[in-house]
């Protein structure tokens, strides 16, 4: 083998032990649970003793009104808390895009609700809505209004636990974003300051086409996480009242540990798999024609 061809494999040699370990870990998992999905598998049972039944398990999930609804309540709540994420995070950068005294101390507070554990989220927004002692319902009580039943009706249930994921993420849009716009070229702000821009104008038709790349990156992770979140909703109501607030990760949950189907839980979380997958080949697509979008233009660049 020739110098050249040592140096190149080089990397790989090193990289390879990391990389084995991190295969295994990765695709023996996911491997196992399609393997569980096409038996008839309880808890009760090593997975050697269970019934091979095809996709029946599949069969099953696509007629069960339950696992059809909280696909519906999973995609709804990602669609509405992801667009409150994104309108407020982007509007606070928009906002807070200038020198301000003590912005340093600012950003640290905007973040720290992500760094609360998911269960201290869930914990502390279920005693803020509890129906008497709760914060909200006795600030209302005060004011001379009626108490809310915040985790006792469907929709205010639902809208609960919207606004709990709402406060603990959007600080990671707003930072995010923030980081964007302080990376744009001053050139393109001068400019169209200089052609008499407003600062609406300057928003719209300058900061928001050249934030997209990083806003729709932003967006598509948010969107991936909203699909798995768990602990939050589960501390807060436990998917109900009813179904209101049982997404499909409490759905795959509760179908494993009460239900004892372990079959049908792993069918259903090959199909959230699926779900994610896709959101997160659209996001390296996408990434994959920016950068030759670019390439193309610092060739055209070079040419001129």
């Amino acid at each position: 083998m020739s110098i050249a061809s040592t140096n190149r494999m080089t990397p790989y040699l090193f990289l390879a032990p990391a990389g084995l370990v991190l295969a295994f870990a990765l695709f023996y998992p996911i491997c196992y649970m399609i393997y569980a999905s096409f038996l008839d598998w309880n808890p009760s049972q090593r997975i050697g003793e269970a019934e091979f039944v095809g996709l029946r398990n599949y069969f099953k999930l696509f007629g069960d009104d339950a696992f059809r609804e909280s696909m519906g309540v999973t995609l709804k709540f990602a669609a509405v808390v992801v667009t409150i994420e994104m309108f407020l995070g982007v509007g606070l950068a928009l906002l807070l895009d200038r020198n301000i005294r003590g912005m340093s101390v600012l950003r640290t507070l905007f973040i720290l609700p992500m760094m609360i554990a998911p269960i201290v989220v869930g914990l502390m927004w279920r005693y803020m809505y509890h129906p008497t002692v709760g914060i909200f319902n006795k600030t209302l009580k005060s004011w001379g209004f009626d108490g809310i039943p915040w985790l006792s009706d469907g929709s205010w249930a639902f809208a609960s636990v919207v606004i709990a994921d709402v406060w603990q993420w959007t600080p990671f849009i707003f930072i995010l974003s923030l980081a964007a716009l302080q990376s744009l070229p001053a050139s393109a702000i001068e400019a169209s300051k200089i052609d008499g821009a407003s600062g609406w104008q300057q928003i719209i038709y300058i900061k928001l086409p050249l934030m997209l790349p990083v806003l729709i990156v932003t967006l598509l992770l948010r969107l991936i996480d909203s699909f798995k979140v768990l602990e939050v909703i589960l501390v807060m109501t436990n998917g109900g009242p009813g179904l209101s607030t049982e997404i499909l990760s409490l759905r795959i949950n509760r179908t494993a540990s009460e239900f004892r189907e372990l079959g049908e839980a792993a069918a259903m979380s090959n199909l959230l798999l699926i779900v994610l997958l896709i959101l997160t080949f659209t996001m390296f697509i996408y990434n994959k024609a920016q950068d030759a979008r670019a390439a193309r233009l610092r060739a055209v660049e070079e040419e001129v």
